[in-house]
């Protein structure tokens, strides 16, 4: 609304009479597009009906010079009614409801643009210019949409009877989902209806006006210049050039823009009704084709009566973006910037240029010369302005809109002004009468300029401006910058300077001139329109004559797209649906406004954003069920006709996103669902298609739910394959409609039981197909029903070839490896059982327990002393854990005798080995321990030994602080030696140990070797002489170590296991947690224990030696943090596997390895350097991925699906201890600032308020859209540092990706000749999923030694050979990411991928 001060009723002028050819003459009338810029005589106006239905839109008119001005109280002195003011009390009920405003109360005077002779209107066939032909040809040359745009097929949609809407195809809606359809009928996409492009088109909240200009009555000034009355020259007219006819009609920039005061601007509209498209930007570039151009000229016009000649057959216009589309200069008549415009455009580009140094003459010079030639003129094929383009797609009618056309003051100093002169008024003023006098000041200024020739400078501090206008940077802005004033020092009557200011030359054919002409236009303007909505504060106020008229101009637009509350009514859904949040996108999505709803026009715009666009017809069945199902959740009725149009497009299969969620459920995705994946683009057609099988074989087993679970089985396979557009999966699903056989019809069919075999089946199949052959293909379809149910190969084998193989054995290559079967959510247990297996060593280390008598392992009895001289994993063990070992261990070597000799696909490893492996004995004792008792068969004395510390989880060992940890025991524990020197353990005070820091989300912290105190060479160098208030390294009668790898952990309470088809083991497991668990029992099998010697050295242990190394840890107090006392400690010890942590894109593994090597530590309160260096590498090298991150926010893990880049091989000579101590500060330099640079780009590109470059482009749109709030501090210097900073932001951006890739390849370089530890790429184990709590798990393994360039895929039971650029590849994007990878040492030979019986090596021997 633009004021609340008054309050108006809406009228509709009546048709004038139309004046003789005489007076009409001296009317103001219409000027068409194509003579606006070219003079001719004037013709009489079209009448003016009540509501105009043509469409056209050429409204600016030029009233002739001869034309006395008008009299605005006189209703007889136009032909046009002119506003009138109304009582200010409500006249009846007679309110118009939004998108008009009630203040808008001018009447509708606008013509056509194109009049015969008769003044009516006709459809326009205008040339675009010279290139109609071209045009022509391009645009109508598509007539894919003329079938689809017939009525033959619409008629078969009952639906369409419901609403007027044509253009339908049945054959596409059926198939919306296959693209080859799409393709054929090439349609334009979403569209819009009328009232949400009137929105488009401008601020409902603001009013635009149609301008026409009267050349002012006013006779050059007599009176002397000034400097002709100091020389007493005689008087003489000056000579002064007023604006001619074709200058005042220049004023206005175009013909078809309208004036907004709230911007005090333009707006370029213009609607047309014609089968030829306006002239396209050769650089407009769309998603979307064009409608059709042949279907569109069928029809004028969508809305009124004459304009469809077979009916109405569409409710309303559909209409459809092209951004950017059309190019001004090439209309007709063209829109082009004025000369000071123009200049004004180049200046703003000029301050988004940065700051230059000033001392820099090159650059300065180089500056100046972009500046000269931005002043240029455009080139004629230049595009300038591009202007947004409407389609209807269902008529020719078309609309073509504009930005706001900046006029000469910007709307801020205008409000500022405005603002001013309100609260500022002189004494005995008003504040309205304030304002209006300092308006008028300003354009009688001009007026006296251009039409009286007075040159003179105006005084600033004279009595009548300050009083009219005041002195202050906002007027000093509008003389200066705006129009062209200096600021100049007069003598004054007493000999003292008088500051004044200086009008600029406005001589004909200036652009000076030029831009006062526009701003006499926008100011009149202004006041016409200040008058209108404050007639009662100025009522005594006696205003001076104004030469422009304006009219309202939004019934006129709103009526010619169709968008006219009498063609859409207003107000018909409830306000609780109007402004119901939940379906506030759905409104958007449809194109239509919750003001204006009916179940007519919701029905039109489901139907029209299907047809035009039909690829997301899922996503528009959504929007509209869910506006339908609102209504009823607010406690509304629908209507029944919604109701219908639902339960239709249900039975025409349409879904919604809700059904496609429990659709990818019923197939078994999701986190509790049989395949715990999650259901995404990622997944294959295959997987999708086996899992459908999978579910319709288990719903066959189902008796009881069997048959709902397999129609919602084949409901949710049609709603994937449509979601996905799979030509595959949907031809798939309808050949299965059409076999409505079940197991229980096909039994009763054939006459025989479930538990009949295949061999009795395939006999009594026989039988009935000789006794009935006019059933066979009835038979052959329960047939084949039963070979799916019972996955029968020998009953497929049948159906193909008609003959019974008899017993089959699925066809097997003989090398390749063998999978396992899933015994539950255990998929992680298949993987690492299989890498376990490609490890040679361990193989035959496992190989002889295999078939081990399980009595005589619970009958063989161990001493105090022979265990008391094992420990594993720092501890010492029970006769329980040796126990379960050796029944594990036996277990894995029957497993593995399985994978060498078995002739199956795949082999299903026993329940006792699955518990063995995922349930550790601790777990087993406290579980025993819960049910009241344990097993004391073997709980004699001698197992009655002290366990040692307290087992640590992985969780504990790769996510605690380095700080103080309060141990169960504050003395020092003794621990097994494993290598020759054996100082004591790291204590600190009251009895605190330290260990490492948590996993941070910016840096890789992997478990400290600190922990337990604990190491195998410590040695601490004491810096400063004196006691030390630091952890002191204390001496030990015996050595003591302390193994990265701790010993199983501690799980949470499993559920007991009620049947042995069925096991779940609690929550999934890391494949590192199982693998803990499965090396310490392969320790404890191997054990010794017929020697005297109970040490197990690194040699002596197949565990320790394939998978162990060493380090050796320094912890260096900083320097800033260091005291009077400083030691620097050293340790040495044990590793299996190297962690590295995984945040963000754009690491590679040796950026990962460098965060551990090299990190700073909390250390006794105080920051310390920790270092580590790499002493013995082993065999294996396992280096983790640690995907599992942490979020501060949410306070929830969530699993990091970045991309580490790795190679087939892996050089760690940068790594050890003996490397080139230059090197390595040259490399630790050059990681700290390329850690430093990544940082400051994550901060810039990925942190919480990042993108900055977006940010700062998002308050520019915000700020340039601001209109009721008036922010003083945002002017055109701080939009300039806004965009100086969004250059600087992208500038930094550039330099830092520029400097990492230098950096980089700087780093590399340190290293390249370092390669004398390489480390080939053995396996790569796979997590599916993107949550780190559930997922799929399987690996790869590299084809060794045989073919070092083939890899295996292990999925379970699936095993195939896949390219190496498959594990190798990008995963960015993709939630199937690598969080283990092991790599061998080249020459150790230790890897042999494939180890399988050839029963031809047999043969050989014996020949």
């Amino acid at each position: 609304m633009d004021n609340d001060d008054t309050i108006k009723a809406r009228r509709i002028s009546a048709p004038p009479v139309v004046a003789s050819t005489s007076e009409a003459l001296k009317a103001p009338g219409p000027i068409p597009p194509a003579s606006f810029y070219g003079s001719g005589s004037t013709k009489n106006p079209p009448p003016l009906p009540s509501r105009p239905k043509n469409v056209g839109s050429s409204h600016t008119k030029l009233q002739a010079p001869s034309t006395p001005p008008p009299n605005y109280h006189s209703l007889d002195a136009s032909p046009f009614r002119e506003p009138q003011l109304v009582e200010e009390d409500l006249i009846g009920e007679d309110r118009v409801p939004d998108p008009i405003p009630a203040d808008d109360t001018q009447t509708n005077a606008w013509a056509n643009t194109t009049n015969n002779a008769e003044g009516t209107w006709q459809p326009s066939t205008d040339n675009w210019g010279n290139g109609e032909s071209t045009w022509s040809t391009l645009w109508d040359g598509n007539t894919n949409w003329s079938g689809a745009y017939g009525s033959d097929n619409a008629g078969a949609l009952s639906s369409s009877k419901l609403v007027n809407i044509d253009g339908r195809s049945l054959e596409e809606e059926e198939n919306w989902w296959d693209a080859s359809v799409r393709e054929k009928n090439r349609r334009p996409g979403p569209g819009i209806l009328p009232p949400v492009l009137a929105e488009l088109l401008h601020n409902t909240d603001h009013s635009l006006f149609s301008v026409s200009v009267s050349p002012p009555d006013l006779k050059p000034s007599q009176s002397p210049q000034p400097s002709q009355a100091a020389q007493g020259t005689p008087e003489a007219p000056p000579t002064v050039t007023p604006p001619t006819a074709d200058e005042l009609t220049h004023s206005i920039p175009h013909a078809n823009v309208y004036y907004c005061r709230k911007h005090n601007g333009w707006v370029f509209l213009q609607w047309k009704s014609s089968s030829i498209l306006p002239p396209i930007a050769k650089s407009f570039q769309s998603g979307h084709p064009f409608p059709d151009q042949h279907s569109r000229r069928r029809t004028n016009s969508c809305v009124g009566d004459a304009e469809q000649p077979f009916g109405a057959v569409n409710k309303t216009h559909h209409f459809h973006l092209y951004e950017k589309a059309v190019d001004a200069r090439k209309l007709n008549p063209p829109f082009v910037r004025a000369e000071w415009e123009r200049a004004a455009q180049m200046k703003q580009k000029r301050r988004r240029i940065t700051s230059i140094n000033m001392g820099d003459v090159d650059v300065l010079s180089d500056a100046m010369r972009t500046e000269d030639k931005m002043d240029e003129d455009v080139p004629q094929d230049e595009e300038e302005d591009l202007l947004d383009l409407y389609v209807c797609c269902q008529c020719s009618v078309y609309c073509i809109a504009s930005d706001i056309i900046p006029g000469v003051i910007p709307s801020k100093y205008v409000e500022d002004f405005t603002r001013d002169r309100l609260n500022n008024p002189p004494p005995g003023k008003k504040g309205e009468e304030s304002v209006m006098a300092g308006w008028e000041t300003l354009v009688t200024i001009v007026q006296k300029k251009l039409w009286k020739g007075e040159n003179r400078s105006l005084t600033i501090g004279g009595k009548a401006f300050q009083s009219k206008i005041g002195w202050n940077p906002t007027v000093r802005t509008i003389f200066e910058d705006c129009l062209g004033f200096r600021l100049v020092t007069l003598d004054g009557p007493n000999g003292a300077g008088e500051p004044s200011i200086s009008p600029p030359g406005t001589d004909p054919g200036s652009a000076m001139r030029t831009k006062w002409l526009r701003f006499w236009v926008e100011a009149s303007a202004w006041l016409v329109d200040y008058q209108r909505r404050f007639p009662t504060a100025l009522k005594q106020y006696v205003s001076q004559p104004l030469w422009v008229k304006i009219d309202n101009a939004r019934e006129m637009y709103q009526m010619a797209i169709g968008a006219h509350p009498d063609q859409i009514p207003r107000g018909s859904a409830p306000h609780s649906l109007q402004t119901y949040e939940p379906i506030r996108g759905a409104w958007k999505a449809l194109g239509l406004t919750p003001t204006t709803y009916t179940w007519e026009l919701l029905a039109f715009a489901y139907m029209a954003q299907c047809r035009c666009d039909p690829y997301h017809t899922p996503a528009y069945f959504t929007h509209f069920y869910s506006i339908v199902k609102a209504m009823q959740d607010l406690g509304d009725i629908p209507p029944h006709e919604l109701q219908n149009i639902v339960m239709e497009e249900r039975t025409r299969g349409r879904f919604t996103d809700e059904d496609l969620l429990n659709a990818s459920k019923a197939l078994g995705f999701g986190q509790d669902g049989p395949l715990s994946v999650e259901f995404e683009d990622d997944v294959p057609d295959e997987f999708i298609m086996q899992a459908w099988r999978d579910t319709i074989r288990r719903a066959w087993r189902d008796p009881q739910d069997g048959p709902q679970r397999q129609r919602d089985a084949n409901d949710g396979f049609r709603i994937i394959a449509e979601s996905r557009g799979s030509a595959q999966l949907r031809k798939l699903w309808s050949d299965s409609t059409k076999n409505q056989m079940d197991p229980s019809r096909a039994y009763s069919l054939l006459e025989i039981p479930q538990e009949t075999e295949d061999e009795m089946l395939l006999t009594v199949y026989g039988m009935r197909a000789k006794e009935q052959p006019s059933q066979l293909d009835k038979m052959r379809e329960a047939l084949a029903t039963i070979a799916e149910v019972r996955d029968s190969a020998r009953l497929r084998r049948f159906l193909e070839s008609g003959i019974d193989p008899g017993d089959l054995v699925p066809p097997m290559r003989a090398d390749l490896p063998r999978g396992l079967n899933q015994l539950g959510n255990t998929c992680y247990l298949n993987s690492l059982l299989q890498y376990f297996y490609t490890i040679k060593d361990l193989r035959d280390a496992v190989a002889p327990m295999a078939n081990t008598d399980v009595k005589a392992l619970e009958e063989e009895k161990f001493s105090d002393d022979e265990l008391q001289r094992h420990r594993v994993g720092g501890r010492l063990v029970t006769r329980r854990e040796i126990l379960r070992s050796k029944k594990f261990v036996s277990q894995l070597a029957d497993l593995f005798w399985q994978m060498e000799y078995c002739d199956t696909a795949a082999i299903t490893p026993t329940m006792d080995l699955a518990k063995l492996a995922l349930v550790t004995s601790r777990d087993e004792e406290d579980e025993e321990a819960d049910r009241g008792g344990t097993d004391s068969s073997n709980d004699t004395d001698a197992t009655l030994v002290e366990d040692g510390p307290a087992r640590l989880s992985q969780a504990d060992s790769t996510n605690s602080v380095l700080g103080k940890r309060l141990r169960d025991d504050p003395k020092p524990i003794e621990m097994d030696v494993d290598s020759p020197t054996s100082p004591a353990s790291v204590v600190g005070e009251g009895g605190f140990v330290m260990v490492s820091k948590p996993s941070s989300p910016r840096r890789s912290k992997s478990p400290r070797l600190l922990a337990d105190g604990s190491g195998s060479g410590s040695k601490v160098s004491q810096i400063n002489s004196g006691v030390s208030d630091d952890t002191e390294m204390q001496d030990s009668s015996k050595a003591v170590v302390a193994e990265t790898r701790k010993t199983p952990p501690s799980s949470t309470r499993k559920p007991t296991v009620s049947s042995d088809s069925v096991m779940m083991f609690g929550k999934q497991h890391d494949v590192s947690e199982c693998m803990d668990n499965c090396m310490f029992q392969i320790e404890i099998a191997l054990l010794k224990f017929d020697g005297l010697n109970g040490v197990e050295d690194k040699d002596s242990s197949i565990v320790k030696r394939l998978f162990y190394g060493k380090i050796r840890q320094r912890l260096t107090p900083i320097a800033e943090e260091r005291r009077s006392r400083l030691s620097v400690h050293e340790k040495e010890d044990l590793f299996s596997n190297l962690p590295v942590n995984v945040a963000e894109n754009g690491f590679d593994i040796y950026d990962g390895l460098s965060g551990y090597f090299d990190d700073v530590v909390e250390y006794e309160g105080s920051k310390a350097k920790m270092e580590v260096t790499l002493v013995d590498l082993p065999p294996l090298l396992q280096i983790q991925l640690q995907r599992v991150q942490f979020n501060r926010e949410t306070l929830q893990p969530y699993k990091s699906q970045a991309y580490v880049r790795f190679g087939e091989t892996i050089y760690m000579d940068r790594f050890l201890d003996s490397a080139d101590p230059r090197k390595k500060m040259k490399s630790k330099a050059l990681q700290a600032e390329l850690n430093a640079h990544r940082e400051r780009l994550r901060l810039l590109t990925q942190d919480k308020h990042a993108p900055f470059i977006d940010a700062l482009d998002h308050t520019l749109g915000f700020l340039a859209k601001q209109e009721g709030i008036v922010l003083p501090e945002v002017n055109e210097d701080f939009v300039a540092q806004l965009n100086s900073e969004q250059d600087l932001v992208k500038a930094e951006i550039e330099e830092l990706r520029s400097s990492i890739a230098r950096l980089k390849e700087e780093l590399e370089a340190v290293w390249k000749d370092d390669r004398n530890v390489p480390y080939e790429l053995t396996s790569v184990f796979i997590h599916r999923g993107s949550s780190p709590s559930w997922g799929h798990y399987f690996f790869y393994s590299r084809h060794l030694p045989e073919n070092p360039d083939a890899w295996f895929k292990y999925n379970d039971s699936e095993v195939s050979e896949v390219p190496k650029d498959d594990v190798l590849a990008d995963t960015t994007g993709s939630t199937a990411n690598p969080y283990l990878l092991v790599f061998a040492r080249k020459g150790t030979d230790v890897v042999q991928t494939v180890k399988r019986f050839d029963p031809m090596s047999l043969e050989e021997i014996d020949a």
